[in-house]
């Protein structure tokens, strides 16, 4: 007796429990389903995360590959022009010491009077004519180099670049034309050496109209 009213009892029980605490074997295996899906997308996306990774990586490299690649084009190009630069200017402090002797040897020449050498000794003529060839002989030697003589005449229009205006005069060239020059000028490559000196029209005196020249404008004489 006391067996049966234990199992009756066990029935109770088993009936009184709440359905939710009650697991089937079907119950048990859409679970175990559920959790088998949710595993397989966690290794998906472990397996995608490292091929992102090195994607971003890769772009990262070939940025820094792109830029390094650009600087070194730029440091060659930086370099190249450098070494032209130096050729082309390397004898750019010579040459200014140089112009000292250039102008002594154009001033001796212009003291020679062709006039007056007529009557001249043979010997002091060999000299004025050595005095020529040394001048000559010194400015195709520059030139060699890249220095060049910057010879304006009265009439050439003044450009601030290579010439230096000490003043300004009325002349028969018109306003802003070079009217005399007082020193010639060297240019060596693209750049003066030296700027030759000129006195600038101003245009014809006052009185003096001249449709040409105008009546004395100024001009800008500074580069």
């Amino acid at each position: 007796m006391a067996r049966d009213r234990e199992s009756e009892d066990k029935m109770s029980d088993t009936e009184n429990k709440p359905q939710s605490e009650t697991e089937t074997p079907e119950d048990e295996t859409v679970n175990s389903a559920t959790a088998a899906g949710s595993d397989s997308e966690t290794e998906a996306e472990v397996e995608l995360d490292p091929v992102l990774k090195l994607t971003a990586e890769l772009d990262s490299m070939r940025d820094k590959l792109m830029r390094a690649l650009a600087e070194a084009d730029n440091a060659r190009k930086r370099a190249t022009r450098d070494v032209a630069d130096a050729r082309s200017y390397a004898v750019s402090s010579f040459a200014k010491d140089m112009l000292d002797v250039s102008d002594n040897l154009a001033r001796a020449m212009a003291s020679a009077d062709e006039a007056a050498l007529a009557d001249v000794p043979d010997s002091v003529k060999n000299l004025v004519e050595g005095v020529a060839m040394t001048e000559k002989a010194l400015i195709s030697k520059m030139e060699r180099h890249g220095v060049k003589k910057v010879d304006p005449q009265p009439g050439d229009t003044f450009d601030p670049h290579k010439h230096q205006a000490v003043a300004q005069i009325p002349s028969d060239h018109g306003a802003g034309k070079i009217a005399n020059v007082m020193q010639t000028g060297f240019v060596i490559a693209d750049r003066t050496l030296r700027a030759a000196m000129v006195a600038v029209s101003s245009g014809p005196a006052a009185g003096d109209g001249d449709a040409s020249g105008g009546s004395g404008g100024n001009v800008d004489v500074k580069a």
